[in-house]
């Protein structure tokens, strides 16, 4: 598989906030076959699920899971929050 095809693969990644921590965390990212079982994941357990390739391709930089969220994928990471949180009416 070239870069292109590798590129053009789904990706996912889980985020998570803890109250008191310096920013969000990446739990688990993934591309292909691991990113449909995150999402299948998050779908069952009742987790929104919000795609944004921008966000993916900047989460799929190098970032480690247990990693915080570098504070230049903040703005996007906001965007998506402010979403799940109007979608749930918060």
């Amino acid at each position: 598989m070239d870069r292109t095809d590798r590129d053009k693969r789904k990706k996912a990644a889980a985020i998570s906030y803890q109250a008191g921590e310096a920013a969000p965390r990446l739990i688990v990212s993934g591309q292909g076959r691991e990113a449909e079982l995150i999402i299948a994941l998050a779908r069952d357990l009742g987790i929104e699920v919000v795609e944004d390739p921008f966000l993916a391709a900047l989460l799929d930089t190098g970032i480690k899971p247990g990693d915080f969220v570098p504070v230049w994928c903040w703005e996007a990471l906001a965007k998506i929050l402010a979403f799940v949180l109007e979608k749930e009416g918060r």
